[in-house]
This record gives structure tokens, C-alpha cells and sequence, in this order.
């Protein structure tokens, strides 16, 4: 049963941290996709009087819901806390326990 219980728990702590990653790297894209879209939102104006035939202008895409700094720090400190209870709980030994933070606070 222990051994059940430690694989159970490595797999919540694994997940947490892609979740973690994931969530940094969506963040991450979605400010180059900002970047990008700043400097060239000055070349589509047009003159008056000039429209294309047969091609509607896309509709601009909608920016994904972003946390803030704040938010991003209170659920590394969640995970930590959950990594701590299952190190009291002696799940997690102390070299895994070490690993998995060192990975949350890269």
C-alpha cells in the first residue's frame, strides 16, 4: 500500500508541475503574440475611399485570459504546501521532496 500511496502522490506532484510549465509558457506566447501584433497594427490603415473587393479584414483574435504575477506566486506556494504535507506524511522522502521543489521554483 505504501508504494501505491507514493506513486499516487509522485503523479499529483508531476502534474502540478506540468500544469505549472504549461501555464508559463502559454503566458510566455501569448506576450511574443502581443509584441507582434503592436507594430504592425499601424500598416493596416488605409486611405479613404479604398477597399478591397471580395476580402473581408479577419476579426482581430481574442487575447487569452491572463494571470497576474500575484496569482502565479500564490499557486506555487499552494503546490509547495501540498509538497510539504506529503513529506510529513513520509510519501515523499526528502531527496523527492527537495527535486520537486527545486523544479516548482525554477
Amino acid at each position: 500500500m505504501p508504494g501505491l500511496l507514493r506513486g499516487v502522490a509522485r503523479t499529483a506532484v508531476v502534474a502540478g508541475t506540468a500544469t505549472a510549465v504549461s501555464n508559463r509558457v502559454s503566458r510566455r506566447q501569448q506576450g511574443r503574440w502581443a509584441a507582434q501584433a503592436q507594430p504592425s497594427q499601424g500598416y493596416q490603415q488605409q486611405p479613404q475611399g479604398y477597399q478591397q473587393q471580395g476580402y473581408q479584414e479577419a476579426p482581430p483574435p481574442q487575447p487569452a485570459p491572463t494571470t497576474s504575477a500575484a496569482d502565479d506566486m500564490t499557486n506555487k506556494i499552494d503546490q509547495l504546501k501540498q509538497l510539504g504535507e506529503l513529506k510529513a506524511q513520509g510519501v515523499l522522502t526528502e531527496a523527492e521532496f527537495e527535486e520537486q521543489k527545486r523544479r516548482l521554483l525554477a
